[in-house]
């Protein structure tokens, strides 16, 4: 009797080694994050690691996408669902301090902060890192010229200049989350912020 193969079942389930994926690097960041990491907190040996993500730097890419439209997804929402382009900042600013400082995962932004340290073998981390980062703030521009086009901003604000701002703000709040502010010293900054808002 002929006996039929079949392939050997994965040992984990892949939305759950993705989160835990994601915790690893967000933490540690890329650099700081090995396989033989990966591998003890999935639970996996590295080929079945790699038979489920390819190599690190393909988990990684895939983790840093799930980040995008998971725990990052807020900013985008907040300036898209607000009608008032102040608004859509305002709470922007308000839901990163609490995002940023939820003891239920690591601190602060993952994107922002991944690849602060890198070597020349990973410079490209940084690249997309830094690309994904630049994104947003033309994100931010655009909503900023929109409003100016629709005369929500007063004449002579530039876009650019407000957009690099925010940005500004959004990193030094991931990085203050970090160093261990609070999620209401982190409102008190978006507060401050705000007050900058051109009248």
């Amino acid at each position: 009797m002929a006996v039929t193969k079949r392939g050997r079942p994965r040992s984990f389930d892949r939305e759950t080694a993705l989160v835990q994926a994601t915790r690893l690097f967000w933490e540690h960041g890329y650099e700081g994050t090995s396989i033989a990491d990966l591998t003890r907190v999935i639970g996996v040996s590295p080929p079945s690691l790699y038979a489920a993500f390819g190599d690190k730097r393909a988990l990684f890419n895939e983790v840093v996408d799930r980040y995008g439209d998971t725990f990052g997804a807020f900013m985008g929402r907040a300036l898209e669902e607000e009608g008032d382009v102040r608004a859509g900042f305002d709470r922007m600013l308000r839901e990163a301090a609490v995002s940023y400082t939820d003891p239920l995962h690591p601190a602060g932004c993952l994107v922002i902060t991944a690849a602060t340290n890198y070597s020349a073998q990973t410079a490209d981390v940084e690249q997309d890192l830094r690309e994904r980062r630049v994104a947003n703030v033309r994100h931010f521009e655009e909503r900023l010229t929109e409003a100016e086009r629709a005369g929500a901003l007063p004449e002579g604000v530039g876009p650019r200049a407000l957009a690099v701002y925010f940005a500004a703000v959004v990193q030094g709040m991931s990085q203050q989350a970090r160093d261990g502010a609070s999620a209401a010293e982190l409102e008190q900054v978006a507060e401050l912020a705000m007050a900058a808002w051109p009248a």
